[in-house]
């Protein structure tokens, strides 16, 4: 990549996150982005979706519309925005207006853009000196007063006379496109199809001479009434074939007298079964009375006698086939036709308009139109200025800097909003394509990935939720919790993984205390549970064994040596405790108050230290890069969320102090609050007991034994 020309910008630098960063803070800085060291950038690709951001503005500055803004992107955005505007300071202040003496008129675009703004106004018969987003947001609203708008489509208010305004109608209402202003119109490829068309059913027309027409005007509906007997006509000639080629069949291709009996009920209304017999009573001599038809076909029988013309009373195979044939140049003719798209308009409408032939002029109105193309694409480029002209700064702050994440006054572009869990709050929330653990554990943050929903919306994604405050210890796979996002819309979240860090030095002090804790509660239930295994097998078999008479066989499983053992191991333990009490009792009766605090507290430290400092580093080098790298961003610097830093972003519930509260609530709350000093207490003195054991062989004593 080749280097910037200039490198001798003075850039400023601050410490933004615990990492130094460029300092934005000038409509100069924004026009030296070019020249910045692309190892300075903090973020070096961002993705165009997902964010909270202006979606419009991101697309416009994702240049090449790949869904992803790299650095070139915003540099050529940066360049092309100072270079329109007068003052690039004023891109600081985030305004959703600018002043039409704020477009730079020394600069040939700015020039235009400013001409634009001008007609916007104009078209929209508003007279002031800026322009706003507002202004810009409505294109039909714009365009709609304007006879041309560079779109290449002619609506009826392009014309100059009512005439060629109601041929545009006409063709619009064939084929048609919408223009800027909203009114449904026509291309330069519409007109030539329309006329197009229009030539070929001319021409088409014109074949369809006296012979195409065998009888006349009802020829079309004569072929639709021969059409709806055709394969019944056929059909009964075969059978009358078959007769005559064996009279022995005779019966089986009659009509079926078993079906028409299995009828029951009105016959009137079973014609669909009827209408499944023959045509007629089939014959040898392969005739077909036209009178004596099957009473469900007698109908259209009548219809094609009256339309044809047919004089006979009965007809054989050879007329009937006269009768089809006389349709066949008919049916070529209807098989050749084209401009069937104008056919609606009728064959004098579109002779008319083949003869004034308004083709020429219609291009001549498309022409002008295309021609204020240029124009009309700049003042859809006033609004490309104006989003970026409010939203180009934050979007840096968000991007070169990520000084938003840091700031308490804004939120960054990835936070989707706000997760409530476990009496907390957290507004690191980002949204991702899915768990991710083998990037996310690279954070060294506690992340919830969340399954979002919204059946109000419709709308369904995942997040990942980080927490930098609290306690764990109710959080699980399958758990329930809310997600509002930025608008202020509900979501039903649901814990899908979870990424284990530590959240907070506090919790490392408690966390060997907890697990020693959860070892033992883990055992006492392991026991109980064997234990009611086993009672309720005995039971079971003490219950068959009495049902079959055998109780004496159970009492005979009391074994008195076996419970002598179990006393004499509770008398054993309970004579140790009772020594340690006393030996610890007399300890403590020899050493003064603020050396037991120190052993105390330096047992404690002992204890959790070590956790406490792994606690310590992890949380100094928790980094919210890997995961926006698991959601498609590149990023390039550091993102740390140290502790100070996290109490921020996590809200723990805070409740008042009661005056009043109830005595055996509270007297419960003394009992577990005693009993978890007693536990830290009694982990503590075997602590002292296992580090006397330790150093006694080498001749060292202890204030406390």
């Amino acid at each position: 990549m080749k280097k910037p020309a200039n490198t001798s910008y003075p850039w400023k630098f601050a410490s933004v996150g615990g990492t130094v960063r460029v300092k934005i803070q000038s409509g100069e800085d924004i026009r030296h982005l070019g020249e910045l060291d692309r190892k300075l950038w903090t973020v070096l690709s961002c993705p165009t979706n997902g964010l909270e951001f202006d979606e419009t503005t991101l697309k416009l500055i994702d240049v090449d519309k790949d869904g992803k803004i790299r650095v070139d992107e915003v540099i050529k955005t940066a360049q092309w925005l100072t270079r329109i505007v007068k003052n690039a300071d004023d891109l600081l202040k985030e305004n959703d207006s600018l002043a039409l003496d704020g477009f730079n008129a020394d600069d040939p675009d700015g020039a235009r853009l400013q001409a634009s703004a001008r007609q916007i106004l104009k078209n929209l018969q508003l007279d002031k000196d800026s322009i706003s987003l507002e202004d810009t947001a409505d294109n039909v609203k714009i365009f709609a007063q304007t006879q041309f708008n560079g779109d290449g489509i002619i609506t009826p208010a392009s014309a100059s006379d009512e005439a060629t305004a109601k041929l545009i109608e006409v063709i619009a209402g064939i084929a048609s496109a919408l223009d800027r202003s909203g009114v449904p119109g026509i291309t330069a490829e519409h007109v030539e199809a329309f006329y197009t068309a229009c030539a070929d059913f001319q021409a088409w027309m014109a074949a369809g001479t006296k012979e195409v027409f065998p009888f006349g005007d009802k020829t079309a509906e004569a072929l639709a009434a021969v059409n709806v007997i055709k394969e019944k006509v056929a059909d009964y000639f075969m059978r009358c074939k078959l007769i005559g080629f064996d009279a022995a069949s005779a019966e089986a291709v009659d009509v079926s007298i078993a079906k028409l009996a299995a009828i029951e009920g009105n016959l009137a209304a079973a014609t669909e079964e009827i209408a499944l017999q023959p045509l007629a009573k089939p014959s040898a001599d392969g005739k077909l009375v036209l009178k004596a038809v099957n009473p469900a076909w007698k109908g259209a029988v009548e219809a094609v006698v009256e339309l044809v013309g047919i004089k006979k009373a009965a007809i054989d195979e050879a007329d009937w086939l006269e009768i089809l044939a006389a349709f066949a140049p008919y049916v070529a003719w209807e098989e050749a036709k084209k401009g069937a798209a104008v056919e609606a308009l009728g064959l004098e409408c579109v002779n008319t308009i083949l003869k004034e032939d308004k083709k020429a002029a219609l291009l001549e109105l498309l022409e002008k139109d295309k021609a204020e193309e240029a124009n009309a694409l700049s003042i859809e480029e006033v609004d490309k200025v104006l989003r970026l002209n409010k939203h180009f700064y934050r979007f840096l702050n968000n991007y070169v800097v990520l000084s938003d994440f840091y700031d308490p006054a804004f939120k960054a572009m990835f936070q989707a909003g706000r997760l409530y869990i476990d009496q907390r709050s957290t507004d690191l929330c980002v949204k991702v394509a899915g768990p991710s653990p083998e990037i996310s554990s690279l954070s060294g943050m506690y992340i919830l990935y969340c399954a979002c929903t919204s059946e109000k919306l419709g709308k369904s994604f995942n997040i990942a939720a980080v927490l930098t405050d609290g306690d764990v210890d109710g959080l699980r796979e399958g758990k329930n919790a809310v997600f509002y996002d930025r608008d202020g819309n509900d979501y039903t979240a649901k814990v899908i993984a979870i990424v284990d860090n530590p959240i907070s030095v506090r919790q490392a002090f408690w966390s060997p205390y907890k697990k020693v804790a959860r070892m033992i509660n883990d055992r006492i239930d392991k026991k109980a549970a064997e234990k009611n295994e086993k009672s309720m097998s005995g039971l079971t078999d003490a219950t068959n064994n009495a049902a079959d008479g055998k109780e004496a066989a159970i009492a005979s499983n009391f074994d008195i040596a076996k419970f002598a053992g179990i006393f004499a191991a509770i008398g054993m333990a309970v004579g140790f405790i009772g020594q340690f009490l006393v030996k610890l009792a007399e300890g403590i009766a020899s050493v003064k108050a603020w050396e037991l605090l120190v052993i105390i507290v330096a047992l404690m430290l002992l204890i959790s230290g070590p956790a406490m400092f792994i606690a310590w580093r992890k949380i100094r080098k928790r980094d919210l890069g890997p995961v926006l790298n698991a959601n498609g961003w590149a990023i390039n610097a550091a993102a740390l969320v140290r502790a100070k830093f996290g109490k921020t972003l996590t809200s723990l519930a805070k409740f008042p102090k009661l005056t009043a509260v109830d005595p055996e609530a509270r007297r419960k709350a003394n009992i577990r609050k005693f009993w978890c000093w007693f536990f830290v207490v009694l982990v503590v003195a075997c602590v002292a007991l296992w580090l006397l054991d330790v150093l006694a062989p080498l001749g060292c004593k202890s204030p406390l034994f």
